[in-house]
């Protein structure tokens, strides 16, 4: 039995607009330690997808477990981290993350919390800042807290909600290294959601493309047998990465188009032909009218004489 396992899951939402589903016959496995990044357009539904596995949302149809355990709502065994932080901006980095410990393992005493929320601090390299609120932080900062927050709570498996999607491309570079070395050294097992192709081949054992909305579904598991820690600057040269981005890129842009569709509607534009200034104004009910050029009509008529 897999680790995490999906079966058939199906979700929509009703809006004033009619049912919109988003999500359609999803089945995913993921084995215990493995690093699977899912792939997709924005506004495919990935982070619905998240969602359903956070137990933040309740399938319409279908089934998830982890480790042989129904999913039916949020619990301490499911680390999640947002693309927006969702940190307490009057609390410390140090509080921050003690907030989640003290919830989670209120039986431990405070020497034993205190090294633990220290360590997580420490494993995301925020040992110098431990003492500083969300605001004194840049935004890779703050997102390294969001995961030592999450990693604080001991999941057993750790959700990456797209976040490193807000952050400059340098920042984001080193974040992608720093969650790669965190998920070597904390043996966890991580499902990340984004939009980048590259950033997914670069993290993942394997990609998994999300097809294009409505009714999104899963396509084909691409294995990435790269040697890890994998080189950033040579990456793109390597024909493994090649492989698998245009595998990803293809199935995406194949999706997208199997789901456009063409709609024809007959318009009635109104009449906005400027006045014709060549020609004198009508005297019509004591009021002067401009004439436009379509109002205009020549004729000849023949008399008898």
């Amino acid at each position: 039995m897999p680790f995490l396992h999906l079966n058939a899951v199906s979700k929509g939402f009703t809006t004033r607009h009619g049912r919109s589903e988003v999500l359609k016959d999803v089945n995913l496995s993921i084995e215990r330690g493995e690093f699977v990044a899912i792939v997709g357009y924005s506004g495919a539904g990935k982070t619905t997808l998240i969602n359903l596995i956070a137990g933040l949302e309740r399938p319409d149809s279908g089934s998830l477990s982890l480790n042989d355990l129904e999913i039916v709502g949020p619990g301490p065994d499911r680390g999640i981290v947002f693309q927006n932080y969702s940190l307490l901006p009057w609390l410390s980095v140090y509080e921050n993350i003690q907030l989640a410990v003290n919830q989670l393992f209120p039986n431990w005493t405070e020497a034993k919390k205190k090294q633990h929320i220290e360590a997580n601090i420490a494993l995301v390299n925020l040992s110098h800042a431990t003492h500083k609120k969300p605001g004194e932080l840049s935004g890779g900062m703050r997102q390294r807290v969001s995961v030592a927050r999450a990693l604080a709570m001991d999941p057993q498996i750790l959700l990456l909600d797209e976040p490193l999607g807000a952050l400059d491309a340098l920042t984001r570079a080193t974040l992608q290294d720093e969650i790669s070395r965190i998920w070597r050294e904390s043996n966890k097992t991580v499902v990340l959601i984004t939009n980048d192709v590259e950033e997914g081949i670069y993290l993942a054992d394997r990609i998994i493309p999300l097809s294009s909305g409505p009714a999104a579904t899963l396509g084909p598991s691409i294995p990435i047998p790269m040697p890890r820690p994998r080189q950033r600057k040579t990456q793109t040269f390597d024909p493994i990465f090649k492989s698998v981005r245009q595998q990803v890129i293809d199935y995406l842009l194949a999706s997208n188009q199997s789901k456009s569709a063409t709609i024809t509607r007959k318009l009635t534009l109104p009449n906005i032909e400027p006045e014709d200034l060549s020609q004198p104004r009508l005297l019509i009910g004591g009021r002067k009218t401009p004439i436009r050029r379509n109002e205009v009509h020549t004729e000849t008529v023949e008399t008898a004489t």
